[in-house]
């Protein structure tokens, strides 16, 4: 399969806006008992070397199960429907994303220990919404800095 190109970036921050349908079970050891609600994920990341390669990756449906968030994107029902970039951005500034979607969005941080295993400021880099957060809004935070790319077709 050839590579999606998403980005001339080498490496960068994105968000991860996934819909969930349905309540949904992961098989991670540590949230196998968590039944996770329909609604809006929003999980944070970052990249610091082929950005372009993991950002694809994540856009499969298809790939062994590596990360946490392959859990959620791996699942047949939920669908990536958008990707925000925030391009040659350093590592941390995927806790300062997780940071202001709690502080202007009243995020939900309590999936504590989802996808931030190295690191030290956040409980998690997995924020959920039952509603869609307000795109113009989280752009205006950043317009400087982030694109959006719209996910609507599968990888």
């Amino acid at each position: 399969m050839k590579a999606l190109k998403i980005t001339d970036s080498i490496s960068g921050t994105y968000l991860l806006e996934i819909f969930a349908p349905h309540d949904f079970k992961i098989e991670a050891k540590r949230f196998a008992e968590k039944t996770f609600p329909a609604g809006f994920y929003y999980y944070s990341g970052s990249a610091q070397k082929n950005y372009n390669a993991r950002l694809t990756r994540h856009l499969r449906k298809i790939k062994t199960v590596h990360w946490h968030i392959d859990h959620l994107t791996t699942n047949p029902d939920n669908k990536i429907i958008n990707v925000f970039l925030f391009e040659n951005a350093p590592k941390n500034m995927e806790c300062e994303v997780v940071q202001t979607l709690i502080k202007n969005f009243n995020l939900d941080d309590s999936i504590t220990g989802f996808g931030n295993s190295d690191c030290k400021t956040c409980v998690t880099h997995l924020l959920y919404s039952p509603k869609q957060l307000n795109h113009n809004h989280f752009i205006r935070l950043y317009q400087s800095t982030v694109s959006l790319i719209p996910s609507s077709n599968e990888i």
